[in-house]
């Protein structure tokens, strides 16, 4: 039997969900920590691990469809470079727009690597190893009837958590990226706030389009989620003056911020580092930055990304002790996470 087969049929004979007191678990790319990030494998261990939301990373195709990608280039986690050799850009880098869904199918999936010295070198060594077994890329269509497969198969209603991805790069490339997003959801039953989806993004201005001009035309009014980047991350461009340039960040670390975001989003997502003082923290005696607080008390959700049981934080003595500085100091609504499973572990003995 085929590993994807047995892991679906794993996700609708024990498929729970963690959900308790209004904390969720989100499944960052899947069960990331198993499995190779966004392959319909790592989506079904996440549903089987009782996750509430899985996400989904989207870009865009040469032929305009919508694949499950981290990154908008393909060159971190296929083959693309052994295949298409010629394809790459002057970066060095082979990208998702520059290919067709035919051609993007036609790739091995593994886990993340870099090339060092000519060789590949896996991102987490202790993770599933590179270049084994068989996975592919999938357009978001095949993850939404997967999920929603599932979802009547086992009687559960798992949420997904859309990330649209660099926005600005495919208006570059003369491409409306959130329209195309917004029109499949829509096809597939999402349009409403009380429909079980989360809609992220980093750009601001493009979340901002979305509220103000894209759902009133589509009839849609989704969840949305401002995601939160430091301004040297490089996350995010704007137009200014006829000019692609860096976006600045800064603001949203400031006073009133989180109203002026209460305007546009449901909640927002930072970097969990973010959320806890670090020069003044320790193990078992935590100091909390302010965004937390200011962002509830604009009536916004906090979803903080991603807890790693294989990358902690100097202030944790173990997983659980970032879970437990979250859901319960922090007070988020939701987490995302590699590993799935320890984050329900964790909600469930808290009862």
């Amino acid at each position: 039997m085929k590993p994807l087969i047995t892991l679906t049929l794993l996700a609708a004979a024990f498929a729970v969900s963690a959900e308790t007191n209004g904390k969720a678990v989100i499944a960052h790319r899947g069960a990331s920590g198993y499995l190779p990030e966004h392959t319909l494998a790592a989506k079904a261990m996440a549903y089987a691990q009782g996750a509430d939301y899985l996400e989904q990373d989207l870009v865009m195709t040469r032929d305009d469809r919508l694949v499950v990608l981290h990154d908008h280039y393909l060159d971190r986690v296929t083959n693309v470079a052994e295949r298409f050799p010629e394809r790459a850009r002057k970066d060095g880098r082979y990208y998702a727009i520059d290919f067709t869904l035919a051609e993007i199918k036609s790739l091995k999936f593994t886990e993340g690597f870099n090339v060092i010295n000519g060789k590949k070198v896996q991102t987490f060594a202790g993770r599933f190893p590179v270049g084994k077994s068989d996975f592919h890329v999938h357009s978001f269509e095949d993850e939404i009837e997967f999920v929603q497969g599932l979802n009547h198969s086992t009687g559960k209603n798992i949420g997904l958590y859309v990330e649209i991805k660099a926005p600005w790069f495919h208006h570059q490339e003369g491409k409306d990226i959130s329209r195309l997003v917004l029109k499949t959801l829509s096809q597939y039953g999402y349009r409403h706030k009380q429909d079980n989806i989360w809609l992220q993004c980093f750009d601001f201005n493009e979340l901002k389009r979305i509220k103000n001009q894209l759902e009133p035309e589509l009839g849609m009014n989704l969840k949305l989620v401002q995601l939160i980047a430091y301004t040297d991350w490089d996350e995010t461009q704007e137009l200014k003056n006829g000019k692609w340039v860096n976006y600045r960040y800064d603001w949203m670390f400031q006073p009133g911020a989180m109203t002026t975001l209460a305007q546009y989003v449901d909640g927002i997502g930072p970097d969990y580092h973010m959320l806890v003082d670090a020069n003044r923290s320790k193990p078992g005696h935590l100091q909390l930055t302010s965004m937390a607080q200011a962002a509830h008390a604009s009536k916004l959700q906090v979803h903080p990304y991603t807890v790693r049981a294989d990358q902690l934080p100097a202030w944790a003595g173990n997983f659980n002790d970032v879970y437990d500085a979250l859901y319960n100091q922090v007070k988020v609504e939701a987490l995302f996470t590699d590993f799935p499973d320890k984050a329900v572990s964790f909600l469930q003995h808290q009862h």
